[in-house]
């Protein structure tokens, strides 16, 4: 995925949620900060801000990263998924964050080559045989 342009991949991903928004919920899924505080999922923004104290914001631009444990800073109460990657990280045409995420200096999480490439595929190995044929067929229409 890493060698897919982020043009092409939010081609695919388009196409997946149109035809089967149910396999785009289970990819790029956000996580809570912490389990015991239903305010703590992050949100998908253009770059990571999240820090270790109470303050800043908990933007992730890596796909299905996590929230700040102390959430007090406006709650997001539920995951977001690769519809929500699409829109606020890949920008809506790919021009950024693929296949690398990016963060504000000194924040986290701090981004590696290809990150959201790997997160995808990570993500991708988990559907199961029926959902993967589908995901084949689209990616190699793009």
């Amino acid at each position: 995925l890493a060698k897919t342009s982020g043009k092409d991949f939010v081609q695919f991903a388009k196409a997946l949620n149109i035809s089967h928004s149910n396999i785009d919920g289970k990819i790029c899924k956000t996580r809570q900060g912490n389990t015991s505080n239903a305010n703590s999922f992050s949100k998908y923004g253009a770059s990571s801000d999240r820090d270790n104290g109470i303050s800043g914001n908990r933007m992730t631009s890596l796909c299905g990263g996590t929230g700040k444990a102390d959430a007090t800073d406006g709650p997001r109460t539920s995951a977001q998924f690769l519809r929500d990657f699409i829109k606020d990280t890949l920008l809506g045409d790919g021009s950024k964050n693929w296949p690398t995420s990016t963060a504000d200096s000194g924040k986290k999480p701090e981004p590696v080559t290809n990150d959201n490439a790997k997160a995808v595929a990570g993500d991708l190995t988990k559907l199961n045989p029926e959902e993967k044929t589908i995901v084949a067929g689209l990616l190699a229409k793009t």
